[in-house]
């Protein structure tokens, strides 16, 4: 071999050396992502702004399944009587929100997005959505009309102990803080407290206070970057994690998110991702997820079929979490709780104490606060300080004009002094078996009545299930609203309860329940073609999506 030869085979030999390991890594993380869209953001930002508006017109919209003439007519008139019993019961919140859709931002969102864009302008011209209340009492929710409704909503996760607690603990606090006032920069002498009782909660050492969830993960990440200096974040398929750029890289995010990798939940090649990587800053966990694993929070916006599925494995979420803790551990990389959503809902201690798993870093939210808006980053030392001693100027920032505002604090002190009394702890003894003793008697109830409804739990945090493909399942929500449920703007996707109902309030709950589907298919909305599936209709979706794409005219029926 000559000399010239030589160097080339070196050459080509370190090459390989250089590029190999790069080529298995990136192997490792391909095989470690979701097959579905949710695993895959790029791809999935993509499609989305691929995706054409196109709508059924009025003939389409009640029999775009192909259905017979005798349930098209059904469907119209059942439809008839919901937008008039709409019309009739809620004329002032009809009122206000027509006039705060020409002001609020978000109203607009929430009320094109609670059904599939197909069917929305149809629905918002009949069946406008009414959010405005004025009053609640126990697990009633008065709405701007005067009608009682039973609160679904959770308030989004922060009811977790029952509205008339979140009156009297925002009353507290204001009273505690009254003196202060809006003094910003002090600390009102409470915050010592509810510091120090935070910590022995998560089983942490040091708290911050911000002003939301998001920002609570925000915050923890970039702790998380700062001290380990690496720049890379993961998080795992359909797992919510706010609002904030990094954590939401796939669709409804305008900017690439090239930090953060997206895998799969409860997977082993996720694992062998984090024991080869040596960029990983830290990996983020909702417990939320363990409900529906690699899907995203489920909501009716996209429900066109029954393919919602969601299964609650506790022995296994917990096996995951430990393996997870194990390699985190092993590799030194902060493993992080976002209990925003279901902090002190599964347990006194949080999903920390209910899995059995400590984590590096937790952020906790929502009900925290005592009913006003809050966010919390509790961690190790060594992970909160944000500052070095030996290099000054190197610095991690964060502040914010609202952290630790009295009122706040206040009503968190009420909020942390009433989970230490007994009657609050006693109300988790059997909280498990209690709320999945629930689920099992509805979905008992709606079996015996012969309905395609079913329900799936984690503890209090539920979603309506579908067993048939209908095209229709979307509207189950305008349903449940007719027999006076309180549902949030993601319609039948999730249902959450407070604490506080008793065995007659959730009875209430089950007869109306039944009764929405039952109504339901009366009217013809539960009515499928003998030979309609999952796939069938997602292949139907698809003709549309091109027809309308290349401009080939409205979908027919069926």
């Amino acid at each position: 071999m000559n000399e010239y030869s030589t160097v080339t085979a070196a050459a080509a030999a370190a090459l390989a050396a250089l590029l190999v390991p790069r080529v298995i890594a990136r192997i490792k993380l391909s095989r470690a992502k979701h097959r579905s869209l949710a695993g895959h953001s790029r791809m999935a930002k993509r499609i989305a702004s691929l995706v054409p508006f196109y709508e059924y017109d009025e003939r389409q919209f009640f029999r775009v399944d192909g259905a017979p003439a005798e349930v098209e007519a059904r469907r119209r008139a059942a439809f008839e009587r919901l937008a008039a019993r709409c019309q009739e019961r809620y004329p002032q919140s009809l009122a206000l929100t027509r006039e705060a859709a020409n002001y609020l931002s978000d109203l607009q969102f929430t009320s094109a997005y609670r059904v599939p864009f197909q069917f929305s302008r149809y629905v918002r011209k009949h069946l406008p959505s009414t959010p405005f209340a004025t009053a609640t009492h126990g697990n009633r929710l008065i709405d701007a009309d005067g009608n009682e409704l039973i609160d679904l909503t959770g308030a989004y996760g922060v009811n977790v102990l029952g509205n008339d607690f979140y009156k009297t603990s925002i009353e507290a606090g204001v009273a505690q803080a009254r003196d202060l006032g809006a003094v910003l920069g002090y600390f009102h002498p409470v915050v010592v407290s509810n510091a120090r009782r935070i910590a022995k909660i998560a089983g942490l050492d040091e708290v911050s206070f911000h002003m939301s969830g998001t920002e609570a993960v925000m915050q923890a990440v970039r702790l998380a970057r700062y001290h380990t200096k690496k720049t890379h974040i993961i998080r795992f398929c359909g797992a919510y994690h706010g609002w904030w750029g990094d954590v939401q890289p796939g669709p409804g995010n305008p900017m690439p998110a090239d930090g953060t990798y997206t895998l799969k939940d409860m997977d082993e090649k996720s694992l062998e991702v984090l024991r080869t990587r040596k960029n990983i800053a830290c990996v983020l966990i909702n417990p939320l997820q363990a409900l529906h694993p690699n899907s995203p929070a489920p909501g009716d916006s996209s429900l066109m079929a029954g393919g919602r599925r969601a299964a609650f494995d506790r022995a296994a979420y917990t096996d995951w979490l430990k393996r997870l803790r194990a390699v985190c551990t092993e590799r030194g990389i902060p493993l992080i709780f976002d209990e925003v959503f279901v902090g002190f809902r599964l347990a006194p201690g949080g999903a920390q104490e209910y899995f059995g798993v400590q984590a590096d870093m937790v952020t906790y939210g929502k009900t925290l606060g005592g009913g006003l808006p809050i966010g919390v980053v509790c961690g190790r030392a060594a992970l909160m300080k944000r500052f070095r001693d030996d290099r000054p100027a190197d610095i991690c920032f964060a502040r914010g004009t609202f952290n630790s505002h009295p009122y706040v604090m206040g009503t968190m002190n009420a909020f942390l002094n009433h989970m230490e009394q007994p009657a609050t702890l006693a109300l988790y003894d059997g909280l498990e078996e209690r709320w999945n003793g629930r689920a099992n008697a509805l979905n008992e109830s709606l079996e015996a009545a012969g309905v395609p409804v079913r329900v799936a739990n984690m503890s209090t945090i539920w979603t309506v299930l579908y067993t048939k493909p209908s095209r229709y399942n979307w509207l189950f929500q305008q349903y449940l609203r007719r027999e006076g449920l309180a549902l949030s703007w993601v319609g039948s996707g999730r249902l959450i309860f407070s604490l506080d109902f008793t065995n007659e309030d959730f009875a209430e709950v089950t007869r109306r329940f039944v009764r929405a589907a039952t109504l339901m298919q009366e009217d013809g909305w539960f009515w499928v073609p003998a030979e309609a599936s999952n796939a069938s209709v997602g292949r139907t979706l698809l003709r549309e999506l091109l027809r309308s794409r290349f401009g080939l005219g409205q979908p027919t029926p069926g």
